[in-house]
């Protein structure tokens, strides 16, 4: 008995830097989050308990709550098919073997290394309407640029731009999916006289499926949490006329440019709600289309 206590109280003190980690650094906050969710606390004063106020508010009466929802939904229904696609679509082509394809798939990965930060600033000198690159080469042919990121109907899409611009991380993702895939099945695909689409759509997106779907859950998980890109490039309004008012720069908005404290973790548990219910459907929905094994 001595011995086999020994050998657990060994096994508990290796991990418990990693415990007590886990406690202080997630746990703890995780449910003091949804204490504060049920109070209003703005730092300066101690919490005061109000139950589901905080939710009842949000729910039916913040205009601005759905608003910044929708947004957010919008983008996400936008950005992540569309980098979904070029993810595929880069690593279909970066899979072909030619001579120097390696200093290709480092070019096109690179942009998705840059911090979220030095992007939004190299796009917002991009799309600068009066000395931005794209505005330029537009003029070129003669056509009228708009202002992008001031304009409510183009703020959006550049943000989607942005999103493309750091495909090259999904695309190492599926790169490495595709070089998984058996030669074989091609091979007899080849013998069947199969073309090159009818081997993607028969052999290379099945296969490829498993993969594709572990992109698509952590780009919706990712998305919902959008916050660098939009703080940046509205300087923390969500402007303009809330166009770039994503849910994460509300919450944080209502957290600290207000000091509610008390409101933004009611906000934060109700993202983690939606996001939960998300990701179950999409786990729901993969037992239609995930393809596993060979």
């Amino acid at each position: 008995m001595k011995h086999k206590f020994r050998e657990n109280l060994t096994g508990y003190l290796f991990i418990s830097p990693w415990l007590i980690g886990f406690f202080v650094f997630t746990l703890y906050p995780f449910c003091q989050s949804f204490y504060l969710s049920l109070t209003r606390y703005n730092i300066i004063q101690d919490p005061k308990f109000i139950g589901l106020a905080n939710y009842r508010m949000m729910l039916f009466q913040d205009d601005l709550f759905w608003k910044s929802l929708w947004v957010t939904i919008r983008f996400a229904l936008v950005s992540v098919p569309v980098v979904l696609v070029t993810g595929v679509l880069l690593a279909l082509l970066l899979n072909i073997n030619v001579k120097g394809m390696t200093v290709f798939r480092t070019i096109f990965y690179l942009p998705s290394i840059v911090p979220a930060v030095g992007t939004t600033a190299i796009f917002m000198w991009i799309l600068n309407p009066q000395v931005g690159l794209v505005n330029k080469i537009l003029a070129w042919f003669g056509v009228q640029g708009p202002v992008w990121l001031n304009d409510p109907q183009w703020s959006m899409w550049s943000l989607v731009l942005m999103a493309m611009w750091g495909a090259g991380g999904s695309m190492v993702i599926y790169l490495a999916g595709l070089k998984d895939i058996p030669q074989y099945l091609y091979e007899a695909a080849t013998l069947d006289g199969a073309s090159s689409l009818t081997k993607t759509r028969v052999i290379t997106l099945p296969m490829l499926s498993p993969v594709i779907f572990f992109n698509l859950v952590m780009g919706v998980i990712s998305t919902f949490q959008y916050f660098t890109q939009a703080f940046m490039i509205s300087n923390g309004s969500g402007g303009p006329e809330d166009s770039t008012l994503f849910y994460a720069l509300y919450m944080f908005q209502r957290s600290w440019k207000y000091l509610d404290l008390g409101y933004g973790s009611a906000m934060a548990w109700v993202l983690f709600v939606i996001i939960v219910a998300i990701t179950t459907v999409i786990f729901r929905t993969q037992r239609k289309w995930v393809h596993y094994g060979r």
